[in-house]
């Protein structure tokens, strides 16, 4: 073999870079199916978000919707129930952590912190108790709020874990509030 058969490609060397290219864009295009599947369908982003009119949710009034396959509990609270959750000491929760979407991640679980400013009589949270994923019951309990029957979880009416085996407050999605009569979720 002389030197010019090395250093000069031939028509072999032409169509091995091809075909290696052609193998590669059809593997390619073999695997993008499997790939775009496991996109969300248009169904689970249109569950994104959801705008909900409360219009005629009263004060001591509750609403559950269905927001990413789960319930998101909506109460109007009376002023009695917003003043016993202000009520509480920090030094009395299990859970110390607002776990609130909209406001810092280490920000503290007082009433203020779980609901919306100027708006502090709505309470939006996921209803699903943060021990073993079941739904509690509203109005219930030792402290007003919400009870988990399954294993003795008690919310107060802020939402927050007072006693039970539950480890955390029941999450506050993000929202807004679109107009005062609708919140967008999500």
């Amino acid at each position: 073999m002389s030197a010019a058969d090395v250093t000069d490609p031939s028509r072999r060397d032409f169509l091995y870079i091809a075909t290696g290219a052609s193998a590669v864009v059809g593997m390619a295009a073999a695997a993008w199916p499997f790939i775009d599947q496991m996109q969300p369908d248009a169904s689970m982003r249109a569950l994104s978000s959801i705008e909900v009119d409360i219009a005629g949710v009263e004060p001591g009034m509750s609403l559950t919707v269905k927001w990413r396959g789960k319930p998101v509990f909506i109460r109007n609270r009376t002023p009695e129930e917003v003043e016993a959750a202000k009520a509480v000491k920090m030094d009395e929760l299990k859970d110390p952590v607002a776990r609130n979407a909209n406001a810092a991640p280490d920000a503290q679980a007082s009433d203020d912190a779980r609901a919306v400013a100027g708006k502090e009589n709505w309470l939006i949270m996921v209803g699903v108790c943060t021990h073993l994923g079941c739904v509690p019951l509203g109005q219930q309990g030792d402290f007003g709020g919400w009870f988990c029957p399954c294993h003795g979880s008690h919310y107060d009416t802020a939402g927050r874990i007072r006693k039970g085996p539950a480890p955390e407050n029941l999450p506050v999605p993000a929202l807004t509030f679109i107009s005062d009569t609708v919140v967008k979720i999500g």
